[in-house]
């Protein structure tokens, strides 16, 4: 049965993060509250050209506590370190998995590589909430190279789909989830069709980065949209009008409150005003000396 379309949503102009990324915030906890459990928040950067650099591009070292961060790589390079010592530089179709749980401190900047041959640059960051139970676990941190994700042939040729996390098919992604979520990276060829299922209850919002595709024969949603798709039932019909590449999430609900404030989502004001004087009194860790800056920030 085919999945409902609860609504087609726009980005709104976009901004700067830093002086590395801009971005443009598809959704976020905020305006979608608890329709879009368990993710967060999702920032589309770029597509954008970068002139060649022998500066820092990026954001420096800032907290975070109460959930994950996603980065996924389309053009350009990206270097992350953080207060647990890890990190490395993940470049187009690789993926940064960072659990910040109960807090940490990172900073995210272009490569050196990168930033000095300048180019184009494009990705994605998503926030997946964790539940109350994991919101204090250690931090940790993933990197999933593209030659890790499965990618698997869409039928009848039209397309492909990598597997970040979850499940398609006979593909199982890399990424360790805290609750059952399903990360597709999709590639639809012009005028192809194809259908898609999420399991019935799940939350399911497509992204689209690029093109245009028609949904169940009804809606057209271009790059830069997101369509919000009810929990009932379980199946999306797909038809690329041009090449398309979107983003499926599809995920099991966490039914918790969500109070954030910047960095920062936990589930009480409580927790919140706890996780602002944890960070002051420096209980998320330093950076390591060699990528030490400006001091951490409370910023995004």
């Amino acid at each position: 049965m085919l999945k409902k379309i609860l609504g087609v949503y726009e980005a709104p102009r976009p901004h700067w993060v830093g002086n590395g990324f801009p971005v443009r915030s598809l959704f976020s906890y905020g305006d979608h509250g608890k329709a879009l459990s368990p993710f967060l928040l999702l920032d589309h950067a770029g597509p954008h050209h970068f002139t060649p650099t022998t500066g820092r591009r990026g954001v420096g070292a800032h907290p975070h506590r109460g959930f994950e961060t996603v980065t996924i790589v389309y053009e350009g390079e990206v270097t992350h370190r953080d207060s647990t010592g890890a990190g490395g530089t993940i470049g187009p179709g690789d993926v940064q998995w960072m659990t910040a749980a109960s807090g940490i401190l990172h900073e995210e900047f272009h490569s050196e590589a990168y930033a000095r041959k300048g180019g184009p640059f494009e990705m994605v960051q998503l926030w997946v909430n964790l539940p109350a139970k994991d919101k204090m676990s250690a931090p940790g941190y993933q990197t999933l190279l593209n030659a890790d994700i499965p990618q698997l042939d869409l039928p009848h040729g039209a397309g492909t789909v990598r597997v970040i996390a979850g499940d398609y098919g006979q593909g199982h992604g890399p990424a360790k989830t805290f609750t059952p979520i399903n990360v597709w990276d999709v590639r639809i060829k012009a005028g192809a069709t194809t259908e898609l299922q999420a399991p019935p209850g799940h939350t399911l919002a497509l992204v689209v980065l690029h093109g245009t595709v028609l949904i169940n024969g009804t809606e057209v949603a271009r790059a830069g949209q997101l369509v919000h798709m009810d929990r009932a039932a379980d199946t999306v019909h797909l038809e690329a009008n041009n090449e398309v590449t979107l983003l499926w999430l599809s995920g099991e609900p966490i039914d918790e409150p969500v109070v954030g404030h910047g960095p920062f989502v936990m589930n009480t004001a409580q927790e919140i005003d706890q996780a602002m004087d944890d960070f002051r009194s420096g209980q998320f860790g330093r950076m390591p000396a060699a990528m030490q800056g400006q001091p951490a920030e409370l910023n995004h």
